[in-house]
């Protein structure tokens, strides 16, 4: 029989780079030198061969394909280990055994010795190393918890007072361009990156040369909109506020008719009068709030009316706030440039003819106007009991109403920047402020926005020049134009929208922070509820002006507009109230009152709410950012939906399909959430995995129809006194003056297929996370 040596540099193609060191070289010249030893030795004889491998030296056509059996092995354990726990390795090769050999056996005693030494050091190395050392999951959010605080106690009141007097200064020599380019130098001295301007030529409809009025035709007596003689002089503040109580994007003219007051302008109110008056062409007198406006509106223009004396009564304002005499602005803008409905105004757009969106003459006018239309000298009694303003169904006014405004394309400016996640940068987190943008004495409460966003950003930049930065990207935008209908915010989400739909993660409003000083009042997305119930509580452990979990989701007013409803953007917002605005009518914060200086600083005179809001909001804002897995809660939003079909007129088809979804967030939680959570059990594909599914859940909401005013994303309610949909409320109301209920099959159907939506989605996670699982396994 032949033997032929191996070379050692004749390697299968696969070869491990375990076996290119010197030491193994070594050791297979040894064991060919014994080999060779023993070929020589006289019982080589007793040397024996399988069958199988005798037949492959019958057959030497065939040895590749038993070679490939002994391959190098591909695991980091290597070539002999892995032989070595092959069970038949043993059984292939047999011989008797050979001479023993006093130096092999000491040799192999060495080895033997030192490996057992090696294994018990490592051992006591890796439990001494395990004992000191904290794991690195949980030292790093203790790290972040840390960081978080440091960032959070370097907002002082005192730095968003200044900042918020020099705004206030700008404001009153400043046009909105010069104010925009001193954010932008402010935000990008404190350190914060890519801070640029995107401007939009949009369509604005402001105030003509002259002031509106309002002429009693019993006595010829003219009116200014707060209530005032029009042959008075307009002085100082008083003349801007003159120009600038009217309601944008109303139609314009003169109309003589009379006065049919119509209350709150509800379904019900409509129809009661419908049957008493002829209302075509008439002059509706109209209260504020209860419903969205633009939903009012609606009713009276298919009611026939021609006009509307627009006005807040007394009695539902606390009684605090005097505003007799101070008339207002409302924008009829539901969102977005009139010129470019759903599209961006950029360069080349199709501009549509849309000086107007209603036919109807409207008008805002003070309470103190509308007392003397009515002839009532006083609203509330010696008692302090409020009278409601009512003009009785039998006296006729007749009044002659002129509208005088104009129409004009002026640029509004965003000022955006960005603070780009280490791990995550293509996960936006947009925090959103406004500026203003009209001339005039309304909504100091900018300069407040504004001051916030400032005390923050200043905060998080002294963290991230110590080295820190979030997991995601953070957005900081100024608007532009909100007063107008939240057209800043519309046209950068319109333009951007292909982006923002698969990237932005939540939005945090700071639209108008302090409204009041009595109560903290919380808005949050069924999904953000449990995170702010959680700070609120927190906070409200600090401070004594809190409502025990007064958290809600109704609408707002502001730039989260375009966010909730057109992007399904989970969303939150702090703001402090009065506990008297909190229990009137709803949709109050339509009218834009004039709130100069002193007002803010009345209502806050050491900027402590300032900084409780900032402190709050800047808390929230580092959880969504930099927390692994999102801090959203998916059954909360099962739980809503069925909290939102409790009423008088439930629907078992929509209750069952409920459950369902409440089963599959369940399911869904338990399965995948609270393992993620856990930091031993969290893998980083799964974790993205997961966060897809949590930042898309509330688009499921979305719905294509809804009355004018009223929110497309049916997770939000129109007040906190109402926790049934809102669409299916405003359908209810439209079937009264209806003679079919189409309109309400329509909105149930609408309900329907969002919830079945969600639990087709819900479900198809599942399926997708157990299909990864089992393709690993």
């Amino acid at each position: 029989m032949a033997y032929q040596k191996v070379n050692a540099d004749q390697r299968a193609p696969g070869h491990s780079q375990y076996l290119d060191n010197d030491d193994l070289q070594a050791t297979a010249l040894d064991l060919e030198w014994d080999m060779e030893k023993e070929l020589e030795e006289p019982g080589f004889d007793q040397f024996q061969l399988d069958s199988a491998e005798i037949q492959n030296l019958e057959n030497p056509e065939t040895t590749d394909l038993n070679l490939d059996s002994i391959q190098p092995a591909t695991s980091p354990k290597g070539r002999f280990q892995r032989l070595q726990e092959e069970s038949d390795y043993v059984t292939r090769y047999t011989r008797s055994a050979p001479k023993s050999n006093p130096c092999n056996f000491c040799r192999l005693l060495k080895i033997l010795c030192t490996a057992i030494i090696l294994f018990i050091s490592g051992i006591l190395i890796g439990y001494y190393a395990h004992k000191k050392c904290p794991s690195n999951a949980t030292s790093s959010a203790t790290l972040d918890l840390q960081l978080y605080q440091e960032i959070l106690e370097t907002i002082q009141a005192e730095d968003i007072k200044e900042s918020f007097r020099n705004l206030v200064q700008l404001y009153k020599s400043e046009d909105d361009t010069e104010i925009s380019k001193k954010i932008k130098t402010h935000w990008t001295a404190l350190g914060l990156e890519d801070v640029q301007f995107v401007n939009y030529s949009v369509l604005l409809n402001l105030p003509g040369p002259g002031a509106s009025s309002v002429t009693l035709s019993s006595s010829g007596q003219c009116l200014h909109p707060s209530g005032r003689p029009c042959s008075e002089e307009a002085r100082t503040r008083g003349g801007q506020d003159l120009l600038y109580s009217y309601a944008a994007y109303s139609a314009k003219g003169a109309l003589e008719a009379g006065v049919i007051d119509v209350s709150y302008g509800n379904a019900d109110d409509l129809k009661r009068i419908q049957k008493m008056k002829n209302t075509t062409n008439q002059i509706a007198l109209l209260k504020l709030g209860k419903w969205p406006l633009l939903y009012k509106l609606s009713l009276l223009e298919k009611a026939g009316f021609g006009g509307v004396l627009l006005y807040v009564d007394p009695c539902d304002l606390p009684k605090t706030a005097n505003l007799s005499y101070d008339a207002f602005m409302v924008s009829l803008n539901p969102g977005g440039d009139p010129s470019t409905p759903g599209y961006p105004s950029v360069d080349g757009s199709f501009r549509q003819n849309r000086a107007n969106l209603t036919s109807l003459l409207v008008q805002p006018v003070s309470a103190s106007l509308v007392a003397k239309l009515i002839s009532s000298p006083n609203s509330r009694t010696k008692t302090g009991v409020c009278s409601p303003l009512e003009l009785p169904n039998n006296d006729e006014r007749i009044v002659n109403m002129q509208v005088q405004t104009v129409t004009k394309f002026k640029t509004i400016t965003n000022v955006i920047g960005y603070l780009k996640g280490l791990t995550s940068p293509d996960r936006y987190i947009i925090v959103g402020s406004q500026h203003h943008t009209a001339p005039s004495s309304y909504g100091q409460e900018w300069a407040s926005s504004t001051a916030v966003i400032t005390a923050f950003i200043r905060a998080l930049m002294l963290g991230v020049k110590k080295g820190w930065r979030p997991h995601r990207t953070i957005v900081f935008c100024s608007w532009g134009g909100t007063a107008f209908g939240n057209i800043g915010s519309y046209e950068w989400g319109e333009d951007f929208k292909k982006v923002l739909q698969r990237n932005a993660v939540a939005y945090v409003s700071l639209h108008s922070p302090i409204r009041g000083n009595s109560s903290l009042h919380s808005m949050a997305s069924p999904s953000l509820r449990q995170l702010v119930i959680e700070k609120s509580h927190f906070n409200c452990s600090r401070k004594a002006k809190c409502q025990e979990s007064n958290v809600s989701s109704v609408q707002i007013p502001g730039d989260a507009d375009y966010f909730i409803n057109h992007l399904g953007v989970p969303t939150v917002e702090f703001t402090y109230e009065d506990v008297k605005t909190l229990e009137g009518p709803s949709f109050l914060s339509e009218a834009l009152f004039p709130k100069r200086t002193a007002k803010i600083e009345e209502m806050d005179p050491f900027f402590n709410l300032h900084e409780t809001i900032t402190k709050l909001t800047g808390e929230v804002i580092l959880q969504i950012a930099n927390e692994p897995v999102l801090p959203f809660n998916a059954l909360d939003v099962a739980l809503e939906v069925q909290n939102s079909l409790k009423g008088d007129q439930p629907n078992t088809q929509l209750l069952a399909l409920a459950s369902r979804l409440r089963e599959s967030a369940e399911l869904f939680q338990s399965d995948e959430m609270r393992p993620a959570n856990d930091p031993k059990e969290r893998i980083p594909i799964r974790v993205r995995m997961l966060n897809d599914i949590l930042q898309d859940m509330e688009k499921n909401f979305l719905v294509q129809q809804v009355p004018p005013g009223f929110y497309r994303n049916i997770l939000y309610h129109l007040d906190e006194k109402t926790s049934q949909f809102a669409t299916l409320l405003g359908a209810r109301e439209r079937c009264k003056l209806l003679a079919s209920n189409e309109t309400l099959q329509e909105a149930l159907s609408e309900v329907l297929n969002s919830i079945n939506s969600a639990q087709v989605y819900f479900k198809a996670g599942l399926d997708v996370f157990e299909s990864v699982l089992v393709g690993k396994n």
